[in-house]
């Protein structure tokens, strides 16, 4: 049985300096998930009113197939949640974590609202990005607050758990965003975003303590930051990790932007489309919990670089047979999920390395992993799903060339040695 690491959290649950208690394990677990779900539901509502809304803003004409431009509904706002987190870590550090992120919920508020009056498309694009950049501000403070409070095994565990609650939105939200448009126009789809934060915004009011003492906060200048990054960078396991995450997620981000696209158009699946992609993110939340059972047992490396095999593996026996016999959604759907499903096994402990080694400066190294995850994922993502060509051929075989990919950059950071159980 692998050794426990100690928490930060004292018996009492009250932090040195803070007003309140630590929520319950139970509470604190719902909480985090629902702040780093504001960036997956501002995604994943609007997947199924994509071709609605780009029709409002004058991109395509009813009855016109999808422009693929309108993933950039998708991409703007990943762009936006990406870069920020650049910003918003330092911040975190110098202030705590409680301002920052009031500030991040207030905007995303405010920002989701002023999408419903967007009837221009590049317009749109801008205010999306905004509300990125204030959703990333919500996902840095959430995983720096992890941090704050557990640190390797036990933070991997408590992430899993946390994404196992997360990975409960994209299931639901397609479904949601599917169930407005039933009963109201697209416009209803960004007041839902806005009550979220708004549902957010008091409940951490609340009950959140500050989780970073004064006596831990970092000076705020360029210097420092500077300085932080740059001990992110000297750390192989973290820039690795890091490396490898942010290959590895533009396959992510490639699905989830063509994922409309591909069961409309490919496999004639309209009005089920929430369904088919419920299921598929329905793998995704069974591996993350599967992880946070098994992780203190097996270990973070032997999980996540298991799974990096899987995945590319499945991905390239899919664009095998996809060749061979076509696009069929009884071949996609059971071999794609099982691609899919490997991200529950590999975000989380991916994280949990590159987090571990810099713990004293966690509001940083979130910040520059969120970027790694994000801005750089979402740009491999853009570049593969724009390929989309009526077939899911480009999808998979993107899937196949990030695998191997994210491997090698793997392979280099732990030096040949693969499947530690550490």
């Amino acid at each position: 049985m692998a050794d426990q690491e100690p928490t930060a959290i004292p018996p009492t649950g009250i932090l040195p300096g803070a007003k309140r208690p630590v929520p319950g394990r139970s509470e604190l677990v719902v909480m985090i998930a629902g702040l780093m779900a504001l960036n997956a539901f501002g995604i994943d509502i609007m997947l199924p009113a994509l071709n609605q809304i780009a029709h409002a803003v004058g991109l395509t004409a009813p009855g016109m197939e999808s422009d693929n431009r309108q993933q950039m509904i998708i991409f703007s706002y990943v762009l936006g949640f990406g870069a920020p987190q650049i910003i918003w870590g330092p911040i975190s550090d110098r202030f705590g974590r409680r301002n920052p992120l009031f500030i991040a919920l207030i905007g995303y508020v405010i920002t989701a609202l002023a999408c419903i009056v967007m009837r221009d498309f590049h317009a749109l694009l801008v205010m999306r990005f905004a509300q990125g950049v204030f959703a990333s501000g919500g996902r840095l403070v959430a995983v720096s607050i992890v941090r704050d409070l557990f640190a390797g095994r036990q933070m991997a565990r408590f992430m899993s758990l946390v994404m196992t609650i997360f990975m409960v939105v994209p299931i639901l939200a397609p479904g949601i965003g599917q169930l407005v448009l039933f009963v109201a126009p697209w416009e209803a789809i960004f007041l839902v975003l806005a009550l979220f934060g708004v549902i957010m915004f008091v409940w951490t009011w609340m009950r959140l303590p500050e989780t970073l003492p004064e006596n831990a906060r970092m000076e705020l200048n360029l210097a420092r930051a500077i300085g932080a990054y740059g001990e992110i960078v000297k750390s192989r396991v973290t820039f690795g990790y890091m490396c490898a995450s942010g290959v590895i997620f533009g396959a992510l981000f490639s699905f989830i932007a063509s994922s409309e696209q591909i069961f409309r158009e490919v496999f004639g699946q309209t009005e089920t489309f929430a369904l088919w992609f419920a299921g598929i993110a329905g793998t995704l939340a069974c591996a993350n919990f599967l992880n946070s059972r098994i992780v203190e047992k097996i270990g973070m490396r032997r999980i996540s670089q298991t799974a990096l095999f899987i995945f590319t593996i499945g991905a390239g026996l899919l664009s095998l047979l996809t060749y061979v016999f076509g696009d069929h959604l009884y071949i996609f759907f059971p071999v794609f999920a099982l691609c899919f499903g490997c991200f529950g096994l590999m975000g989380s402990n991916f994280s949990a390395l590159a987090m571990e080694p810099l713990g004293k400066i966690a509001g940083t190294a979130s910040a520059a992993y969120g970027f790694a995850t994000t801005t750089v994922a979402s740009l491999i993502g853009m570049a593969i799903s724009s390929q989309y060509n009526g077939s899911t051929i480009p999808v998979t075989l993107g899937f196949v060339c990030l695998g191997v990919a994210s491997l090698v950059i793997i392979l280099i950071t732990e030096r040949g040695k693969l499947f530690s159980s550490r």
